[in-house]
C-alpha cells in the first residue's frame, strides 16, 4: 500500500488542523493504521492508531482529548483532527499500515509509512 499524507500547515495555538492519509490499493481495510510524528532532535514517536473498521482506537497520552483519528474505507483515507494545538505539537507528521489484527503503537509494527506533512504551531 502507498500512502500520501496531507493537510499541515501554520496554525496558531489553540488552533485545528485535520490531516488526511490517502492509502492506494483495494486492501486498505485490512491494516490497521497510525499517525505518528517527529519534532527536530527527536525520536519519532506515536500518535494515534485504529483498527481496520475504526471500532477500535488508542491515542498517546500527550494528546488524548485533543486529537481524534478517523478512517472511511470507502474513500481509503485515515484522518486526524488535531485540536487545541500547542507549540510542542509542531512536527512532522507521519501516516503508517500496520498489516495485522491488533491496534499498533510500535514503531517498527508498521510496514508501510507515508511522506510526512509538516505541522508548525505557533505560540
Amino acid at each position: 500500500v502507498q500512502l500520501q499524507a496531507s493537510g499541515g500547515g501554520l496554525v496558531q495555538a489553540g488552533g485545528s488542523l485535520r490531516l488526511s492519509c490517502a492509502a492506494s490499493g483495494r486492501t486498505f481495510r485490512r491494516y490497521v493504521m497510525g499517525w505518528f510524528r517527529q519534532a527536530p532532535g527527536k525520536e519519532r514517536e506515536f500518535v494515534a492508531t485504529i483498527s481496520w473498521n475504526g471500532g477500535s482506537t488508542d491515542y498517546a497520552d500527550s494528546v488524548k482529548g485533543r486529537f481524534t483519528i478517523s478512517r472511511d474505507n470507502a474513500k481509503n483515507t485515515v484522518y486526524l483532527q488535531m485540536n487545541s494545538l500547542k507549540p510542542e505539537d509542531t512536527a512532522v507528521y507521519y501516516c503508517a499500515a500496520a498489516d495485522q489484527d491488533y491496534l499498533a503503537i510500535v514503531r517498527t509494527d508498521y510496514a508501510y509509512w507515508g511522506q510526512g506533512t509538516q505541522v508548525t504551531v505557533s505560540s
